[in-house]
This record gives C-alpha cells, structure tokens and sequence, in this order.
C-alpha cells in the first residue's frame, strides 16, 4: 500500500510539472475564439415573438414616422409606402415584408488586415467597442478626466492587442477637438493609424463622409480601393425615438451609401422615457423603429450591407439616470437579438455597459452577467461589451483588459460541449483505474488541456498565502500593470510613413507623429 502511494504521488508530481510546462508554451490551439455559435438562450417564445412582430408591423402601418425628410418619403412612396392624415410615412404590412426578403442577411466585414475579416449575420457572436464616453479612467491618477485624442488613439494601439475584441468602434470622445469636422477627421484618422481590425466611426453631417473616405482609399493605395475593401462602418441614428426620423442622419446614410461604407443603424431608446417602460411594449416599438431603418435602406438600395442595431436602453424610472447595467436592459437586448435572428437580419445589441465607476465587484456582477447572456442569445455584434464603464460617461485602460479576459470565459462558454467517441473518453477512464488511478498526465487529459481549456492570465486562483506573497494585487492593479505592457510596447505601424505625410498634408491632423 505504501508503495503504492509513493509511486502515485511521484507520478502526479511528475504529471503537475508536464502540465505546467505545457501552460508555460503558447497555446497551439485557441479553445474561446471569436464567432462562436450562440442562440441557446431564447427568452421569447415562438408565440410572442409573433406578437412582437405583428405589433412592430402594425405601428409602421397604423402610426408611421413623423419628420421623413422629403427625398426618403418620395423614394418610400414610390416603393409602396403612403402617409396619413397627420402627415406621417406609413409602411404597409407587406412593403416591410417585401423589404425584409431582400435585406442583406449577412456580410463580410473587413479589416485592413484580411485575418481581422468576418462575417455578420446567422448566429456567429463577434464583441467590440462603441460608445461616445467623454470621461477617461486616468492611469496615472485613477480619477476620471475628461477623454482627449491621445486617449482615443491609445485606446485604439491597446484593442489591437486584444483578441477578443473583433472590431473597433469611437469608444471616447476627443474633448480636446471643439470642432466638428476637425473632430470627425481625427477620429477616424486616430482608429486607422492604431489598427488594422474592422472600424466604425460616425458623421456629425453628410458632407464629412466623401474627405474621410478619401482619407481610407489614400491608406489602401488609391482611389476607390476602400469600396473594394470597406473595412469601416458608419454608425447612425436615423430615427429618434419615438417614431421619427432625423433628417441629418439620413442624409449621413445616404451619403455612406454611396462609397459603399456599410451601416451600423443604431435604435437606442429609453424605456419609459423615449418607449413603453414594459419590456414586451419596447420590444414592439423598437423593432418598429429599427424596421424603418432598414426600410430607410432598402427602398433606396436593396440588399445593402447594414446591422440592424436595436439597442433597448433602461433608465432608471425612479431617478431617470441611465442604467447600463442590470437585468432588464440584458433581458431587452437578448430578446432584441432573438427578433433580429429570427427576422434573419444581421444583428447588433449593446451590452456589458458597466453603471460601476471603477473596476470592482459590480463592474465584474453587471458586465459578466449580461455578456454571457448577450452571447449566448447569439447576437452577432455585441458593442459597447468593453471598457465601458460609468454608465456609457466612462472609459477605462484596465476595464477593456480585464473585459478581454472575460470574453474568453463566455466565448468558452457559448462553444458548449463537443460530444464524440473521443471526448467522452472510455479508453482514457479504463487507463486510469488500470494504472496510476488518477487522469494527470495521461495524453487525453493533455489533449483536453490544450482544446477545452482556458486559462486566464489576469484571475488569479493561487493560494491565499502565494496570493499575499505575491502582493495581495486585486484585479485593478494586476489590469492597470497589463495595461502599461501593452501601451508601453505595442505601437503599430499600420500607416507607411510616405502615406502618412500624405494624409497629414491633405488634412488638419492633430495626433503628433
């Protein structure tokens, strides 16, 4: 018995070190990439989403939307749609459905780097960024400050680091551009020099669009290459809420429209402010309202690549302060998702807007809980899902590497269980109670190490007393000292420098060189 025991004992010591050696080597196999299949949670049955669905149809035919700017109504009229006796654009039941038969189900989103490409549509689940906080989480300080350029371009070097987030998105406001054109230059100048995955970026007006998507074509190479590689989307919010256009976002689509720039129309009310405050009545008028974005679209270019964002957004009834955070809004927007798959429409939710101001306990609660259930729904883009912090006013370094970690363990999670003669491991368990009696070491576990996996490099699961000998660091502090790494030693060069001085020559570029 006792030899028995020595050579179990230095069997698993050996079998410990084998592992841990094999931890220490990068991973041959990544177990939670991008793009896992999503759908598993369902909050809505088939019976309400039919009764979401005819509602949302029934506002568009029976209400409309107010304010349609002149050349949407006469090119919307001209395609089946009739206005009312108070003057309001009404889409009939089957004009919409026409409509949603030859939407664009999915799409190839672009990076300037052909290996950042993926497709949206079906139930494939890809996070990124969005956003407008004009508050920074200093590194320096840990107060906030308000967001300056430099934050957006180092807020751009850092996601580029990050696998886990798919595509890039304004996540800060550069307060430091009072002005609007200069503004809308800089920040799509600062997210084309710190990265090469897919981008969004927004317009304040229609005539920003042609100079900065001469910008893209002069970093591609020349004229009209960007409409063969459109690697950035515009976000938009053609309809204000309630059941209205916006004359200026319209003119912004259409004028992305045509350079073949792909939309991201964004529907982002507030419950019981700008829709019903009950959940199954701001489904009903948000997908109404999201539905006439993609009827905005499509009467004037069927099929035209667009993510139908509907962003159901909660505020918090008692004070009206926004609430990024919490049951609700993750209930509105996995049932948005599921409307949207339904519909087969490549979808867009938000998620994992933090209401906490600093990296703690509840920015862990809120942003775990509605990414797991928010990839799980099988949204295929999720925004604002990291470094999202003080309900949407704030943006944190520490926050986007501690939310890249997370998106690891959700990923893992909506991959679920791969099932087959090999995995259920019979041969594996006959070995281990016919030799050493335990699975370390054996090369089915070491198989399963590499492909089934993941382990996180921020969390910490050492022993109390390591944990003390080690520093006692909390997430923040291991996040901030991630953080700096990366800010210290990833500067990509992602503009030659000859097209650089190029664009700096044609444009006001204010991000020093």
């Amino acid at each position: 018995m006792g030899n028995r025991r020595k050579r179990t004992r230095r069997g698993g010591t050996s079998s410990r070190e084998a592992m841990h050696a094999l931890r220490s080597k990068p991973p041959e196999y990544d177990p939670c990439p991008p793009g896992q299949v999503g759908g598993q949670y369902r909050p809505l049955s088939p019976a309400d989403i039919n009764a979401i669905y005819d509602t949302a149809l029934r506002i568009l035919e029976e209400l409309g939307m107010a304010d349609s700017p002149p050349v949407l109504s006469e090119q919307a009229i001209r395609s089946g749609a009739t206005t009312n006796d108070a003057g309001r654009l009404c889409f009939p039941r089957a004009m919409v459905e026409d409509i949603i038969a030859v939407a664009a189900k999915s799409f190839v989103f672009y990076g300037r780097d052909a290996r950042h490409d993926f497709e949206v549509g079906h139930d494939r689940v890809f996070f990124g960024t969005g956003g407008a906080a004009v508050q920074t989480l200093d590194l320096d300080t840990g107060t906030y400050r308000p967001s300056t350029l430099r934050d957006l371009y180092d807020f751009t070097r850092l996601i580029d680091a990050l696998k886990n987030v798919a595509w890039f998105t304004r996540c800060c406001v550069a307060t430091d551009v009072p002005d609007n054109a200069d503004l809308d230059i800089n920040t799509a100048y600062a997210l084309l020099k710190g990265t090469a995955k897919p981008l969004g970026t927004s317009f304040f007006v229609a005539e920003h669009v042609d100079p900065i998507v001469d910008m893209f074509d002069l970093a591609l190479g020349g004229e009209g290459r960007f409409r063969e590689r459109p690697f950035c989307k515009a976000h938009i919010s053609p309809v204000i809420s309630p059941l209205r256009y916006g004359a200026d976002a319209v003119q912004v689509a259409l004028a992305a429209m045509n350079r073949g720039m792909p939309l991201n129309n964004i529907i982002a009310a507030q419950s019981g402010a700008t829709s019903p405050a009950s959940i199954a009545g701001m489904l009903a008028s948000t997908l109404a309202e999201t539905l006439a974005a993609l009827v905005m679209v499509n009467v004037f270019n069927p099929g035209y690549p667009m993510v139908f964002s509907n962003w159901p957004f909660v505020i918090d009834l008692r004070t009206g302060a926004f609430a990024g955070g919490g049951g609700e809004i993750t209930l509105l927007n996995a049932a948005s998702a599921q409307l949207s798959n339904w519909l087969g429409l490549p979808s867009g939710v938000a998620s994992s807007m933090a209401d906490a101001k600093a990296v703690d306990a509840q920015m862990g609660m809120e942003k775990a809980i509605s990414s797991l259930a928010i990839g799980l729904s099988g949204a295929n883009m999720v925004y604002e899902s990291s470094g999202m912090m003080a309900s949407l006013l704030g943006v944190s370094f520490e926050a986007f590497v501690v939310d890249d970690e997370m998106l690891s363990h959700v990923y893992r999670v909506i991959r679920g269980v791969k099932v087959t003669e090999e995995t259920l491991g019979f041969e594996a368990i006959r070995e281990a109670i016919s030799g050493e009696g335990h699975f370390l070491g054996g090369n089915h576990t070491m198989d399963a190490m590499q492909k089934e996996h993941f382990y996180p490099k921020l969390a910490d699961r050492d022993d109390p007393r390591t944990w003390e000998e080690k520093g006692a660091k909390d997430m923040w502090q291991r996040a901030h000292v991630r953080a700096r790494e990366i800010l210290g030693t990833h500067h990509p060069q992602y503009l030659d420098p000859q097209v650089d001085s190029r664009i700096r020559d044609r444009y006001k570029i204010l991000l020093a060189g």
